[in-house]
């Protein structure tokens, strides 16, 4: 379990190709690819469920070496139609990033993953082992049972004033269940109801993310269609148990994926994903390198995370 110091992200880079590839009768998939047209392929797998990518996940990766391909999930960011939960599940995205892989002529990738991202990074290697040449796992998220009930309710032992923020948005009687009541004015028609809910859901979970607290942006721009779209692809995978359920992911995991390199990074204090869950995985992974960032929590752009993470992009590049 060692800390890693002094790797930053790389400078900002444009894209060199974008475009929206159709799946099934409802969505297209937004993918984007920077970095090195020739290089060593890589897919960047973002959060959630429900966030999409942005231009500093870019960053994690030598340009120069990589080609670096990220994807918008269904429903989220630039993928159309926005906030569409129908047609929408675990399986759905792991196809997903199969169909862009093949459609790209993609021989292999390293696949890159954290928080909602790991889980679906894991369900794609478990699912498709001889196309992944590596893993690189931040903030490790099962979508068992357990870490769904720690992120509503049982966090607010490190974190009541959040969770407090998140009730009082409710009428008292609904406080309860605020997943429930959340999900009924998330899934309104009403968008003076249903935006500054899916405000105060996303808020919520940004005030949990750091080890210490981030400086607001003096100035912000909130967009509500894109802040509904994420709550709504949030809150459907939370009501299915992140269409993991009860599956043995670290069994299946254990069984196809020893022989995959792999990189766990974990910050110590993450509170959305608590470090027991990326130590089970580490159990089941021995051949893994199991990193644990004393001082962070749960942000891959805390210092000591994006350290970790780069490093472990420059080993990979060492690796070929």
């Amino acid at each position: 379990m060692t800390q890693i110091h002094n790797y930053n992200l790389y400078p900002e880079l444009a894209v060199f190709e974008e475009n929206l590839l159709k799946v099934g009768d409802v969505h297209q998939i937004y993918y984007e690819i920077c970095g090195n047209p020739q290089g060593q392929p890589v897919v960047f797998v973002h959060g959630g469920p429900g966030s999409g990518c942005n231009p500093t996940q870019r960053r994690f990766f030598d340009p120069a070496h990589y080609r670096i391909v990220l994807i918008d999930q269904r429903g989220c960011g630039r993928s159309q139609p926005r906030g569409a939960t129908e047609q929408n599940t675990t399986a759905d995205l792991v196809a997903d990033m199969e169909a862009i892989r093949l459609h790209l002529s993609i021989a292999q990738w390293l696949v890159f993953g954290g928080s909602w991202g790991s889980t679906l990074a894991l369900a794609y290697a478990v699912q498709h082992p001889d196309k992944v040449t590596g893993l690189i796992l931040r903030g490790i998220f099962l979508s068992r049972a357990s870490e769904l009930q720690w992120f509503l309710g049982q966090v607010q032992t490190f974190f009541p004033e959040p969770w407090q923020a998140l009730c009082a948005f409710l009428d008292p009687q609904e406080r309860h269940d605020p997943l429930s009541a959340y999900e009924q004015r998330i899934f309104s028609d009403d968008p003076n109801r249903n935006v500054p809910a899916a405000i105060a859901w996303n808020a919520y979970e940004s005030s949990i993310m750091a080890l210490l607290p981030r400086p607001a942006p003096a100035t912000q721009t909130i967009d509500g269609e894109l802040e509904l779209a994420r709550a709504r692809v949030q809150i459907h995978y939370i009501r299915h148990d992140c269409f993991v359920g009860k599956t043995d992911l670290l069994g299946q995991v254990q069984q196809r994926l020893s022989h995959i390199p792999t990189q766990i990074i974990q910050g110590r204090y993450d509170m959305v994903c608590p470090p027991v869950t990326a130590w089970e995985l580490s159990r089941a992974m021995p051949h893994a390198e199991f990193r644990v960032v004393e001082d962070a929590g749960h942000s891959a752009m805390e210092p000591g995370i994006t350290s970790a993470l780069v490093a472990a992009t420059e080993k990979f590049k060492a690796l070929g």
